[in-house]
């Protein structure tokens, strides 16, 4: 018979682990059973930890850190906690032990309290300057947070219970700083939760525990990082990558826009036509190729419970409600529903973004209506779209886009993942073929590559909501390789009347008359932003795209760089996120940058917009 083997105890488990810790940057993630871990994803000179119930406020803001541990009982905790607070105070310098836990009821909340009172928070530490250092920075970045019209109050820890109790009394020669704060998350009387009311306070505890460790490396003269940021968590644990998988696995199985583009763009046109517009012409789809529940099914059986990162639980979550979203669209296309679900996708024409563009259309001079000229055709424009990319590709191997021409799309280009799709219909002046191409291949192809870089296909895909920064990122590299003609941002002028006309209920006919009575536009223009707009039922997207614009010239006059927005699909409202991620190395530098960007033609433009400019600037006469 085999002898059993016997598992090492926890000390030297831990023994070994920090020696390849620090010996070759190998992560520790230690599982003792009874859900006791430790988790240190590099050498850091701090520990959070967390002793009993896994089901509390503060065993998810522990667990959020990059060096952490969690613990069934305080003698486990303490022994552990001991051995890697030696060792890595020996490796760093110095070393912060940060005992984290919860009081037992949130004592300020009575039944009968007029207002919402203060939540406590009650701190400790030892005498040492770099502990009192420590606690301060701590004291004043939770005090600094509401937690939903409830603000911290910071007192002395006093323990009234033993689950109050502080990890050790003497904890000798190991700095500590002690935490516990009221369970307002929880629902007075009951063990329910507000999980809003709990991811505000996991954050604020996350914010001021890092902070509090910054304090602490300053105040024992070790050198700070440039953010407390960068002392978060530099990988991503297994549960974050499968996350990221199955959504994309749902992402994957169907193309939005294709899903609403019409398959006969230019039948429905002479159909229009010949009834003199008035009579809205017959639209196509392409069938579904999938069941809309069973997406969602799939799409909300992906948890985010354990990923361990509030931050990118946010992501995700918010990702996974745009998806949602957009299957329900799918499922609601040609219905009156679809209108609805799309202002809540793109949301509605703000009065501000309708007014400029009626100012552009009012002053950007109309094109005249000529005949329309033979441009350059479908496998004209494949080829020199080849060729760009075949110049990404020469830059890095990984650049793998291909070229389709298709004859179900309206006339034009549509990027589709790592495809850019160009319509058999399409006739473009040589004039707009650069602009064209930087805006599909610069912009959108080369962020999802740059995107599929980061280690989540989430930043290929797209952070929710980053479709407004992605067309007003690609409308610039237009202007910025002087591809900016009248015609062209009278068009996307137009669009955001015909969006707005379309959510205040104009019909097809009405919405094309407007354009053409009272803006100028010729009818086959007309018919294209119209047909645009309606889509699927009526579709708020091409909004975005003067919107967008707007936003990125307001950046790029704020001092605002555009290197961050070249990492993947991201929106302006991420930038903090962004920010973040960064600080804590969990994302790259871009592969590649859009190579318009250092030609001799973009250089005085984006100079330009950098100093300040309005969309009708752009226009080079």
């Amino acid at each position: 018979m085999k002898p059993k083997l016997v598992e090492p105890a926890p000390p030297l488990q831990i023994e070994a682990d920090l020696d390849a810790l620090f010996r070759d940057g190998k992560p520790i993630r230690r599982d003792f059973g009874n859900g006791n871990r430790l988790h240190m994803d590099r050498p850091l000179p701090f520990l959070c930890v967390h002793v009993g119930s896994h089901q509390d406020a503060a065993f998810h803001a522990v667990s959020a850190n990059a060096s952490y541990l969690i613990a069934a009982d305080i003698e486990l905790a303490g022994e552990v906690a001991r051995l890697v607070a030696q060792r890595t105070r020996d490796h760093c310098g110095a070393f912060l032990m940060l005992d984290i836990g919860e009081l037992a009821e949130d004592r300020f909340l009575t039944e009968d309290v007029p207002f919402l009172p203060p939540f406590e928070i009650a701190l400790a530490c030892g005498d040492t300057a770099a502990e009192k250092a420590a606690l301060k920075r701590f004291a004043t970045a939770a005090s600094a947070r509401e937690a939903k019209y409830r603000t911290p109050r910071v007192d002395e820890l006093n323990p009234t219970t033993s689950a109050e109790t502080r990890l050790w009394s003497d904890p000798g020669d190991v700095a500590c700083l002690t935490v516990r704060f009221a369970p307002i998350y929880r629902m007075p009387g009951t063990r329910r939760v507000y999980p809003e009311l709990h991811d505000l306070v996991v954050a604020n505890m996350v914010d001021s525990a890092l902070q509090a460790v910054s304090a602490f490396l300053k105040a024992s003269s070790l050198e700070q990082p440039a953010t407390h940021r960068a002392l978060g968590r530099r990988a991503y644990i297994d549960a974050v990558v499968r996350a990221d998988r199955a959504i994309d696995n749902v992402a994957s199985t169907f193309d939005f826009l294709l899903a609403v583009t019409p398959i006969n763009a230019e039948p429905a046109w002479r159909e229009f036509q010949a009834g003199a517009f008035e009579r809205v012409p017959a639209l196509l789809y392409r069938p579904l190729e999938f069941e809309v529940a069973d997406q969602k099914r799939k799409l909300y059986s992906v948890s985010l419970d354990h990923l361990e990162d509030p931050l990118l639980t946010r992501l995700l979550s918010e990702k996974q409600q745009e998806l949602d979203l957009q299957l329900s669209m799918l499922a609601a296309r040609e219905t009156p529903r679809f209108v609805e679900l799309g202002r809540a996708l793109y949301g509605s024409v703000e009065p501000s973004l309708a007014a400029r563009a009626r100012t552009i259309l009012e002053k950007v001079s109309r094109v005249a209506s000529v005949a329309r000229q033979k441009g350059l055709d479908a496998d004209a424009v494949a080829a020199a779209a080849r060729d760009m990319i075949a110049g990404y590709r020469s830059a890095h191997p990984d650049f793998d886009a291909s070229v389709e021409i298709r004859g179900d799309l309206p006339a034009g280009l549509l990027v589709s993942r790592n495809r850019l799709l160009v319509s058999r219909d399409t006739s473009l002046p040589p004039e707009r073929l650069t602009a064209l191409l930087c805006h599909e291949i610069g912009v959108h192809l080369l962020t999802y590559f740059n995107g599929d870089a980061q280690g989540l296909a989430l930043f290929r895909n797209g952070l929710a909501g980053y479709e407004g920064m992605q067309e007003g990122l690609a409308v610039l590299a237009e202007y910025l390789v002087g591809g900016m003609t009248a015609a062209r941002l009278r068009l996307i002028a137009a669009r955001v009347i015909a969006c707005q006309a379309m959510l205040d209920a104009a019909t097809f006919e009405e919405a094309f008359h407007l354009l053409r009575r009272d803006f100028g536009l010729d009818d086959h223009s007309a018919f294209n932003v119209v047909l645009r707009v309606y889509r699927g039922g009526g579709l708020a997207k091409d909004a975005i795209y003067l919107r967008g614009l707007v936003q990125i010239l307001d950046h790029l006059k704020n001092g605002g760089s555009l290197t961050p927005f070249w990492i993947g699909k991201i929106s302006a409202a991420h930038f903090g996120a962004i920010q973040e991620l960064n600080a804590r190395g969990l994302l790259r530098a871009p592969r590649l940058e859009p190579a318009f960007l250092s030609s001799d033609a973009a250089r005085p433009r984006l100079k330009k917009a950098m100093a300040g400019i309005d969309p009708i600037d752009m226009v080079e006469t």
